[in-house]
């Protein structure tokens, strides 16, 4: 798992099968003191995540499809939590 701030929405008028009726995230990398550690990416929102929260990321493949309920779907990122607080080191 990783810890991401939620940055933006994507709005997409055509969608892959796979992603019909769900909502897509552009997340930031960041470490336990909300600084960015990577580039951003789209993941899948599973917890009703808004711009601004730190989330928890699930970034593979057969995991997000599971989590999602669709095995053949094409994810490979998905919000599994919202993240209230972080204590101590990471």
């Amino acid at each position: 798992m990783k810890l991401a701030k939620v940055i933006g929405n994507v709005v997409a008028t055509v969608k892959t099968p796979s992603h019909q009726n769900t909502k897509l995230m552009v997340v930031e990398p960041v470490d336990g003191d909300g600084k960015s550690i990577g580039d951003s990416f789209i993941a899948v929102d599973g917890a009703q995540a808004g711009i601004g929260d730190v989330v928890l990321i699930v970034e593979e493949g057969g995991s997000a499809r599971q989590i999602m309920g669709n095995p053949e779907g094409a994810v490979d990122s998905i919000i599994v939590g919202i993240v209230d607080e972080v204590n101590g080191s990471l």
